[in-house]
């Protein structure tokens, strides 16, 4: 069986990234954490360190595509070849339509939709050549629904989506899974059942990343027990 490959993920914080990484790198993964400030995944590359995973912090800028092929080359050299990617970076700017501004809906765009396709290309490219992976893309409410004050979030998450559908369309005849996640309610260990657990989150994503290639998922939905809809 082949050694787990790095898993690189774009937009972690906290919450939902850090469960991710941890998961991963609990399965085995090398782990590459990427955020604009490296400084602040310190405490959570050292959470993983103390439990026997390896892990690096790489300072990027989802949305520069210098950043992103800089962060890929560097996370295969130091950690081995890419077998999963995290696109989990999203920007947005409430307020009414007509007082959104141009910057704010620009930015938003490019770092809900822009820096998917810009880690989702780069490791297309990386991936294909193995003929095995996963592409994997957190998605959100507004990635299905446009609600008041949100347009720009709900443009970006949108996109995502059909960005995502489109490569799972072109690479999974090719080995590659590409899964789009939405993540239906507010995530927080707080709430008490109102909220999603980042833990929970990130055992669905690995879930699904371990899936047998005869039954791939592609667009799934996590949410709440409690959460109408």
């Amino acid at each position: 069986m082949a050694e787990p490959g790095t898993c690189i993920i774009v937009g972690v914080g906290p919450g939902l990234g850090a469960a991710v990484a941890r998961r991963f790198a609990a399965a085995g993964h090398p782990v590459a954490l990427a955020a604009r400030n490296a400084d602040k995944l310190a405490p959570i590359v050292e959470d993983i360190a103390t439990a026997g995973g390896r892990a690096r912090a790489y300072a990027c800028d989802g949305t520069e595509e210098a950043d992103v092929i800089a962060l890929c080359d560097a996370a295969e050299a130091d950690l081995g070849p890419m077998g999963v990617a995290v696109y989990n970076a999203s920007g947005r700017a409430r307020g009414p339509i007509a007082e959104t501004t141009l910057a704010d809906f620009v930015d938003a765009w490019r770092r809900s939709c822009l820096g998917g396709f810009l880690l989702g290309r780069e490791a297309a490219r990386r991936l294909v050549q193995g003929g095995r992976g996963s592409i994997l893309f957190t998605g959100a409410t507004a990635s299905m629904k446009g609600y008041p004050h949100s347009a720009t979030f709900a443009v970006g998450k949108f996109g995502l989506r059909a960005l995502a559908e489109s490569m799972a369309r072109e690479l999974h005849p090719q080995g590659i899974h590409v899964a789009h996640f939405n993540i239906d309610g507010g995530i927080g260990e707080d709430g008490g059942d109102a909220r999603l657990r980042p833990d929970a989150i990130a055992e669905t994503y690995y879930q699904v990343h371990a899936q047998h290639r005869s039954a791939w998922s592609h667009h799934v939905e996590v949410r709440p027990w409690v959460e109408n809809f």
